[in-house]
């Protein structure tokens, strides 16, 4: 009975404290919120994450050139310019013009002749319709003129198409480059978070001292840093390349990653014939030399006539009708005329002089300026090539140092783990790593950008 009694009173204190839990639960309860929101009701809010819109390069480029404002401008320019030329062609046409007219002169009374002598009756209808041609070398030469600047005007889109080319080349392969970064500082951080393990590890076990661990410490965060580095690089890659190519500003997308695609590079002498047979720069300079040439031309004409021919049909009558009463008899007052009129320059006080001499000097300016064009083509053609084949030749050699400084970081690591190694030495490993790799994707995004510089000079562009 005294053992039955004993256990009583042990078990007492026991459940005492969880009563006492008990209580302390149901008043946690109590001042909990009344309407707590649930974690899936919050993402059951949140609207769900669009598909990743995926780019290529040819769909980047036609995004590119529909959105950007200076591209559109360059467009906008050579729709003027071929609008002034329809406008001077025009001008070259006979032109039809139909005029209603009606004149009201004071008389003197009935039977008497007009007050006002420029007038032919006190009531004076005109309704005709005039055709109207003039003939001068002045507007000939201006019609030239302006076929001529309509072509600098195309020739000047295309030079804006093909730089878009180059700026939308860049940026593509920048996010392209960002992204093999980003990867190669991920898992160049992770392998310094194992080397600093690893360093711990043996330090415990009494195989190397405590600067090893701090060496290998301040290399994990120089790691860490380099891959945030690395992400705001991405952010910031993809953000210039959205800016370019979405008109709303989409970031939402992802670029095929053909960084490393082998691209072929053609010959100089491809270069050279194409860039010779359909270079915008030389093109333009061209056409500015003949719009020049036709700008003297017209000045020229201001030495020569001009002709104006107009002809006339319709009413001159004193009654808005086709036929009127005239002592008894129905006249018609339907009727034609025709006018030329010669005009020839007398004297205008050498104002035809000066602008031939204005013409003249535009045009041996635009005649540099061509010879220019084609002596920066020719260097150019050798430079932009010349650029092109040492990234290519680079290319490769920077391809074998990735893969080298790769394995010779394993090699050390593992001599380390063996004792064969300085730490000194594994750090070494780890920061040429990382820079051969960063180098690796530099390098094919300058071999990239080369192509693209070469396409300004041919219009051909070179893609994997």
């Amino acid at each position: 009975m005294k053992s039955h009694v004993i256990r009583v009173l042990s078990w007492t204190p026991v459940a005492a404290v969880l009563l006492c839990c008990r209580g302390t639960a149901v008043a946690q309860e109590a001042t909990a919120p009344a309407n707590p929101a649930p974690t899936k009701e919050v993402h059951q809010g949140t609207p769900a994450t669009l598909p990743a819109l995926r780019l290529t390069l040819e769909e980047a480029l036609a995004r590119a050139r529909k959105n950007s404002t200076q591209f559109q401008a360059a467009l906008t320019d050579a729709g003027l310019a071929r609008g002034d030329k329809s406008l001077a062609r025009d001008a070259l046409l006979p032109n039809v013009n139909y005029n209603t007219e009606y004149l009201y002169t004071q008389g003197n009374g009935s039977g008497n002749p007009v007050r006002y002598i420029a007038n032919n009756a006190v009531h004076e209808y005109i309704s005709q319709g005039n055709a109207h041609q003039i003939l001068d070398l002045t507007s000939i030469s201006t019609f030239r003129r302006l076929s001529a600047v309509a072509a600098v005007a195309r020739a000047k889109a295309e030079i804006a198409s093909r730089g878009l080319v180059v700026t939308v080349f860049q940026r593509y392969y920048a996010v392209a480059a960002a992204q093999q970064k980003l990867q190669a500082a991920e898992k160049t951080a992770n392998e310094g978070d194992r080397f600093f393990k690893l360093t711990q590890d043996l330090e415990h076990g009494g195989e190397v001292a405590h600067s090893d661990v701090i060496k290998a410490e301040l290399q994990m965060q120089e790691r860490r840093r380099q891959f945030l580095e690395a992400q705001l690089g991405l952010l910031n890659a993809r953000l210039d390349l959205a800016v370019l190519i979405f008109p709303d500003f989409n970031e939402n997308y992802e670029v095929a990653d053909d960084l490393h695609s082998p691209v072929p590079l053609p010959t100089l002498g491809e270069v050279q014939q194409q860039a010779a047979r359909d270079n915008p720069d030389v093109r333009a300079a061209l056409e500015a030399v003949r719009a020049a040439g036709f700008d003297v031309t017209g000045a020229r004409a201001g030495y020569l006539p001009s002709l104006a021919l107009d002809y006339w049909y319709g009413i001159d009558a004193m009654r808005f009708a086709t036929n009127t009463d005239f002592n008894g008899r129905r006249l018609s007052n339907l009727g034609s005329s025709a006018s030329a009129t010669l005009v020839i320059p007398i004297w205008n006080w050498g104002a035809t002089q000066t602008r031939i001499k204005q013409a003249e000097l535009r045009r041996s300016q635009a005649q540099r300026e061509l010879s220019l064009a084609q002596r920066k083509l020719l260097a150019e053609i050798r430079s932009l090539y010349a650029e092109a084949e040492t990234a290519l030749n680079e290319l490769a050699g920077l391809n074998r140092s990735a893969e080298l400084a790769a394995e010779s970081l394993r090699l050390i690591t593992l001599r380390y783990k063996d004792g064969e190694a300085t730490v000194l030495e594994v750090v070494d490993a780890q920061s040429t790593n990382a820079q051969a790799n960063s180098a690796y994707q530099d390098g094919a995004v300058r071999y990239r950008v080369a192509l693209a510089n070469l396409q300004t000079l041919t219009g051909v562009l070179t893609t994997p």
